[in-house]
């Protein structure tokens, strides 16, 4: 992965050499740092990037680093801004990914959350499928539960949190395996590595609730939205168990990372007939249309980068 031009970093847009931090930085040592993680997708057509629903991702963001006991002036608005002029410095004609990250910026030693310094910075790379097989994923059921939303919360981005996710990824993935899902405390499916997780049993599309250790996922809010209002589909949320999944008629991840991505395998067991089903197929031609912008309906998720309008409009 190339690295950006340009960051965000300590209140202005700096070369992205020049954003740098020391490593007593307390969020280095001690994993007190939040993130965002948004895309931009490119419309040909329109010669076009479009920011997908930056406002719902800052305000999210915000909130995760409220949990951390950090408090910024800046608004999702104002964040929003923020990122269209850095989009534009880089001036790619690509999809790209946004990451925001607001972290303990005091060079301390001592384990704590209170008085410490803090700040954020942003920087965007193009990035294009985050699991090679998303029309196919072969996945598995994690040795390693999810963190406990008593331990560190779930419905925040906390950077420590990830190494989580990185044990859940590498021993899935090393195993020979794209992705693994992951169960929680009670023995309940929670999400994957990094990807919230739908069923479709019976003709009824089935997610954990966000009370089983889950991200409160913006692609997740996007793909009921969809199902229900545009393919007409019921969407219940309710705890799912391990058999469940073996018998699932379809079976996908979801995620800005991810995107949408069919899981045809399980463990060596094939969800349905083993080949991406019609729902999930229907549902990520929809959901891509959506977010480069082609959809009318929901052009008001969309923000536009290269118009002299696109800050006024945030």
């Amino acid at each position: 992965m190339s690295t950006p031009r340009y960051a965000y970093f300590q209140g202005k847009i700096v070369p992205y050499a020049e954003a740098k931090v020391g490593v007593m930085t307390h969020a280095l040592n001690y994993g007190t740092a939040c993130f965002g993680g948004m895309r931009a997708y490119w419309n040909d057509d329109e010669a076009q990037l479009f920011i997908f629903r930056p406002l719902d991702h800052y305000t999210r963001f915000l909130n995760s680093a409220k949990l951390l006991w950090m408090e910024f002036d800046h608004t999702p608005e104002s964040l929003t801004a923020l990122t269209v002029e850095l989009l534009r410095k880089e001036g790619e004609q690509q999809d790209m990914y946004i990451r925001p990250l607001a972290y303990k910026s005091a060079e301390a030693i001592g384990v704590r959350l209170h008085d410490l310094t803090a700040d954020l910075t942003i920087f965007a790379v193009p990035f294009g499928r985050y699991v090679d097989n998303e029309e196919g994923t072969h996945a598995t059921f994690s040795s390693w539960r999810r963190v406990d939303d008593n331990s560190i919360p779930a419905r925040g981005k906390i950077s420590g949190s990830y190494v989580n996710s990185a044990f859940i990824k590498t021993d899935a993935m090393l195993a020979g395996y794209d992705e693994a899902i992951v169960l929680n405390q009670a023995g309940h499916v929670s999400e994957g590595s990094a990807e919230n997780l739908f069923m479709l049993r019976g003709g009824v599309v089935v997610t954990p609730p966000v009370t089983e250790d889950v991200l409160e996922g913006i692609t997740r809010r996007t793909l009921m939205t969809l199902l229900r209002d545009e393919m007409g589909l019921e969407v219940h949320e309710r705890v799912i168990d391990r058999s469940e999944v073996y018998l699932a008629d379809e079976l996908w991840f979801c995620g800005t990372g991810v995107q949408v991505a069919a899981i045809t395998r399980v463990d060596h067991r094939p969800i349905g007939n083993g080949r991406m089903g019609p729902v999930v197929g229907e549902l990520r031609k929809l959901y891509f249309d959506v977010v480069r912008g082609k959809v009318a309906k929901y052009r008001h998720w969309n923000q536009p980068v290269f118009v002299k309008e696109a800050v006024a409009a945030v």
